[in-house]
């Protein structure tokens, strides 16, 4: 008989768990936890294996609203708790976060860690049903995000002192733990490159990243006569209402403003020759890319919302500017280009506030000590 306590993770989707939290479930696995992980397999289901991880596959559509399916999900978690009987349940995201709390509820479960990564797709868009949804939300949280006995994650300030300013999580429960961290010596320190100034992005190719203010920015760089090249690099992702669809990815390569590089799992490599990272996002839990860029010594062009001002601080390591404002933004990439020096000190300041504040040494012991506190 099994004497390890069970910690089981609740994801959407197996490729999200092995970015941000496979690092951590394998350490929590080391300390001596029977690590699960419950999620929509896609593409990493094997990697999850071969960590000596139990996968759990779930059929969950992160694009679903349709009440239905949510019952059926809501059974399959209900039946998957009632069998294995964790003793603490990481749930990851909004839709796990609402259907795993309701079924450890109806279970009698209390080892409930709730995660706010973001908050999606519904908390930027202007589509007045999908608004409409978002209030819905809003209750669903209310009533189901800081059950007692749970704690709820944030990745960063700004989230976390608005939840408990409006009441939906209590002060004590709240946990701040900093995004998944990076490993800083897998990435080189950023070296000048010959030929013409490399801008990126790096995200999934959705509308809410501001992968289409990035695209109007370099158009204007463009017209403007520089000669910078722009990378967007990363996949469509179509489980999320916002992605941008492939023909308009196409679209932008064909006119050579930008160049689409896809999925590519060789980021550092990629990082390491660019100049300047950009992340126009509406919104973020703590944007991972952004960490990757400061480990590599890049200056930081983002938006000034939550997540992003948690990694980039305004002429320190970067420049925030306006969301939604494609002129700002390629204001701040040409200031950057025409002052290399500011641009090498930002890059050299990231660099140190990853090793000091953002390596995932330091992530993973915080995490592990909520579940050490978590299981007394």
């Amino acid at each position: 008989m099994n004497s390890k306590p069970k910690l089981l993770f609740f994801i959407t989707v197996d490729w999200f768990f092995c970015s941000h939290f496979l690092e951590r479930a394998t350490a929590a696995r080391d300390a001596g936890y029977d690590v699960l992980v419950m999620t929509r397999v896609e593409r990493d289901g094997q990697r999850i294996t071969q960590q000596g991880l139990r996968l759990v596959p779930i059929a969950i559509d992160r694009r679903s609203l349709n009440p239905f399916a949510a019952l059926s999900a809501l059974w399959q978690v209900v039946k998957v708790y009632r069998r294995e009987r964790p003793a603490i349940v990481h749930h990851v995201a909004i839709k796990p976060i609402l259907l795993g709390t309701l079924a450890a509820r109806l279970l009698g479960m209390k080892g409930v860690i709730n995660a706010i990564v973001g908050m999606g797709y519904l908390s930027t868009t202007d589509r007045t049903s999908l608004r409409l949804l978002r209030s819905g939300l809003g209750l669903g949280l209310k009533f189901l995000l800081n059950p007692p006995g749970s704690r709820v994650v944030f990745e960063n300030r700004d989230d976390l002192s608005s939840f408990v300013r409006q009441g939906q999580v209590r002060q004590k429960d709240a946990v701040l733990i900093r995004g998944a961290g990076v490993v800083p010596q897998a990435y080189s320190s950023h070296r000048p490159t010959e030929g013409p100034p490399v801008v990126v992005l790096v995200a999934r190719m959705l509308w809410d990243k501001g992968v289409g203010e990035f695209v109007e920015a370099a158009r204007m760089l463009r017209d403007q006569g520089s000669n910078a090249r722009f990378l967007l690099v990363g996949d469509v992702d179509p489980g999320n209402r916002g992605s941008i669809p492939a023909s308009m990815l196409r679209a932008w390569g064909d006119e050579g403003v930008v160049e689409c590089l896809g999925y590519r799992a060789d980021v550092p490599e990629v990082l390491a020759l660019a100049d300047i990272a950009c992340l126009p996002s509406y919104r973020e839990g703590l944007p991972k890319s952004l960490l990757e860029a400061m480990a590599t010594g890049l200056p930081c062009v983002a938006t000034d919302v939550p997540g992003c001002r948690e990694a980039v601080r305004h002429g320190v390591n970067g420049l925030l500017v306006p969301a939604r404002d494609a002129r700002a933004l390629a204001n701040a990439v040409q200031r950057l280009l025409d002052n290399p020096k500011l641009a090498s000190q930002m890059g050299r300041r990231g660099r140190e506030r990853i090793e000091m504040e953002f390596s995932s040494q330091r992530i993973v012991r915080e995490t592990l000590d909520l579940y050490r506190q978590m299981s007394n």
